[in-house]
This record gives C-alpha cells, structure tokens and sequence, in this order.
C-alpha cells in the first residue's frame, strides 16, 4: 500500500504553530515511508477564507521545505463533485431532505437542553413521509447509523468508540446548495486516497462522523492520528499572547527554518534522549508510535537554544542566505564590508537570532556620527589620547592587513606603553564600532577594514580633543 498523508489547513489566518507541527508530522511519516504529501485548502468557509491567509500558509510551507507532491487542492473549486456525490446518496437513501425550520430547531435545542440531554436532531425528517414543495428551501442531512457504535484505532491514542446514538444526522449540504465541512473532507480523502490522516485532537469528534460517511459510500477508511495541543508557558492553550502568531514572523524574528523544524518535531515526538536532528534524522526516525499523548508546553527559551546551535553548525554560506533578507530589512549594503560568511563566524557565538546578528553589525558596513555615549563618556577620555595615537601608528604602517597583524600591533602598544590591554582595547573597541562591545577586537578591526579603521580613530582623537576644551 502506498502512504499517502496530507495538510488540508484552512484559509482563515496565519500558517500558525501548531498547524506547522501538524504538517510536519504528516510529512514526515509520508517521507519515511516513501509516500506522498498532499496539501489541501479547506476553504469552505467562504466569509471566512481569505487570499492573504492562502498566501501566508503558502508562504509558511515553502520556507519551511515542507514540500508536497499533489496540490494545492481548493475545495471552492470542488463543489461540483460533492454535489454530485450528495445527490447519489439522495437517491441510494443514505442521505435525506430536511424541510425543518430554524425555529423549529430552536426550540428543540432549548427544550433538550432544559431537561439537560445533549442537543441533537431529531430525525423528524427522515422518517417523514410528508410532500413537500421541490422549491422548499431544505437542507440535506446523512442518515447516519443509529445502532452500534464507531471504533477506530488511532495511531497515537489507541482504541476511541462512539455510540452512534450519540451522533445526530449531521447537514451535508445547506440551502444554499454548498456543501458543508465534514462532508467535502471525507469525498476529499477518498478522491486522493489518503491513508493516514493526522491531525489535531480538536478534530476527533468530527472522526466517527466521517468514518461513517465513508462507509456509506463504500470507501475506504484511513487511520488516523490524532495529535495533541501545544500549551503556553503558563500551561493554557497556545495563543497570540504567547507570541504564537504566524510561522513566518518566526523568520522576521530572526529564527532558521531547520531551528523551528527542530523544535517543532520535538514537541510532542521523541527518540531517546536526542535533542538535535537534521532533516534527513527525522525522515528515518519518525514514527507514530513515538507521539505523546499529552499536551506539549512551548518554551521559546530552547528554540533559541536551538537557534543559536544551528547559526553555528550550519554551513556559513547556507546561513548567509537567510542572513542577507535580515540585512536588507535593516538596510545594510552588504557589498562594502565583510564577505556575510565571515561576519556569520564573527557574531554567532554571540548572537541567538539572525535579526539580532543583523542590528548589531552596522559598523561592519556603516559609519556612524555619534558614539555610543555611555560607552564614549567611559572610555574616550583623555588618557585615552595616547595609546590610540599609538594604535593609529602602528596600523597604519601594517604592510599586510590580517588579523594576526592587528593584534600584534594592539599588544605592541600596550607593550610601549607599559599598560594592560584593557586600556588600549577599550578606548579602541569604542573608536572603531562605536560601542562597547564587539566580537574579538583583533579580528572586529581587521574585518572593518584599514580605511575605516584610521578614519574613526581619528574621528575618536577629536571627540577627545573636544572633551578636552
């Protein structure tokens, strides 16, 4: 039998994390077993369903590389055929017209809720025999089964049944004539012959439904596989407050595709004590049976943990790509300074995101007019005058600049001038960056460049010459 999963979102908002996860675990399980992918947009919720939550999920999809072999598939564009299936079961009896009102429902509803029963259709028009007008608005209900019970074994869970005594005659088709959810999904995963449906635990009630429907029609029943949800910190359902919004805000954010794909597919998945896994580690290792059942709390913490492991392990020159989109949002012309492969060995060690990486490397390609001015009123003081005329001499004479030789021309300074590193390496940290802080000094000073290097030395002497008047 050939795998085959698919993602089947809906266009109503971002590609969140948790549908991330989701079409990660279905991709995966189709890639270990050699199957396909198939990614599906359920947009039958036509208010709802919107072109920029396509785009998103689209966009989502393709920077994670989660790519799929079949599809898009719209269920818009699929009506059609749903109602033709619809208008079978009509005549094979499996499915009926319901001419009931909404007022009628209504009052059903409130009069089974006061004696506390679970409110629920009554079937009044499926044993009705009455003549109604082919021009009646109605509705068309499945006749589902009202003895026995569904069981179905799911691949994470285990044996789950429902009485179908407690399942009503569930609408497959409005008045209008659109077929509705439920519906559209099972004619969908028997038209594209999907094996394994995984998804989120929210869609379990909908499960003996639509294993019902499929019966009916004599189709095949996938397994299923039912995922938990993921939890905030605080232990409440993943939401906007938790900063869950959208997978590609994670990119702005600063965060690489195979960090969040890390993350994500140990949320809720495990193999051993392993923490790390490439791509290629996952499609081998994945397994349902590996699923935990119980809901998984995000933690942003290790994802930047993650991040920073990736920053660094990860080919410079792959990192470089990402690195680069985060440059030109911070509008940094990255053709007159370090090549991004070097500045990538100079700031990962120090940096947990690439946007992080990205705002603080200006100085590499930027002069700047000002100092910081804690950092200058620190160390760009008088005394400071001498060890960086020194400094200034000794670069500018370099026949060769390397980093080697810029940092055997700051301990030659200090060395003359009989005094700790600390007073010629701050004074000239915050002459060359304009801060406080930077990578090493010898290899920061080397990668801005000799030009630059002298100009803002000397643009340093200045700011201590006015300092000094």
């Amino acid at each position: 039998m050939k795998i085959k999963t698919r993602f089947a979102p809906s266009p109503t908002g971002y590609l969140h994390v948790g549908g991330a996860r989701t079409a990660l675990y279905s991709w995966l399980f189709a890639r270990h077993h050699g199957g396909e992918f198939v990614l599906r947009i359920e947009d039958t919720d036509l208010e709802r369903s919107t072109q920029a939550a396509i785009d998103a999920i689209m966009d989502g999809m393709n920077w994670l590389n989660l790519d799929w072999d079949e599809g898009p598939y719209f269920q818009t564009k699929r009506f059609d055929r749903y109602n033709a299936v619809i208008d079978e079961m009509l005549e094979q009896g499996t499915a009926y017209k319901c001419y009931c009102s909404k007022e009628r429902l209504e009052a059903l509803r409130e009069e089974q809720m006061a004696k506390g029963e679970k409110p629920r259709y009554d079937g009044r028009c499926r044993n009705s025999h009455e003549h109604h007008d082919a021009n009646e608005p109605c509705v068309v209900r499945f006749a589902n089964p009202q003895e026995g019970s569904v069981i179905f074994d799911d691949k994470i869970r285990g044996p789950i049944e429902f009485s179908n005594q407690e399942l009503d005659d569930l609408i497959i088709r409005r008045t209008d004539g659109s077929p509705t959810y439920n519906f559209c999904v099972v004619i969908d995963d028997w038209d594209m012959e999907i094996t394994h449906v995984i998804r989120g635990e929210d869609h379990i009630n909908n499960t003996p439904r639509q294993i019902n429907i499929l019966k009916a029609l004599g189709a095949p029943v996938p397994e299923y596989a039912h995922v938990s949800m993921i939890l905030g910190d605080d232990g409440k359902k993943l939401s906007k407050r938790h900063g869950a919004v959208g997978v590609m805000q994670y990119r702005d954010d600063g965060f690489l595709p195979e960090a969040l794909l890390n993350y994500l597919v140990r949320l809720g998945w495990s193999h051993g004590d392993q923490e790390i896994f490439s791509i290629g580690e996952m499609k081998e290792l994945f397994s349902l049976g590996d699923i935990n059942k119980s809901a998984s709390a995000f933690n942003t913490e290790k994802l930047l943990w993650l991040n920073h492991h990736y920053i660094n392990h990860l080919p410079a020159e792959y990192v470089a790509t990402h690195l680069l989109w985060h440059m030109e949002q911070e509008g940094i012309d990255t053709s007159n300074g370090p090549q991004l492969t070097a500045l990538i060995g100079l700031l990962g060690e120090r940096c947990k995101t690439l946007k992080e990486m990205a705002s603080s490397c200006h100085y590499f390609y930027q002069d700047f007019e000002e100092f910081d001015a804690d950092a200058a009123k620190k160390h760009l003081r008088p005394v400071a005058r001498q060890p960086l005329e020194l400094a200034r001499a000794k670069l500018a004479a370099l026949t060769d600049w390397t980093p080697e030789l810029v940092h055997q021309a700051i301990e030659q300074t200090a060395a003359e001038l009989e005094v700790g590193m600390g007073k010629v390496g701050m004074p000239l940290r915050v002459a060359v960056t304009g801060a406080g802080q930077s990578p090493a000094l010898d290899v920061t000073v080397h990668a801005v460049g000799r030009a630059r290097t002298l100009a803002r030395i000397d643009m340093a002497l200045a700011f201590i010459t006015r300092r000094e008047q």
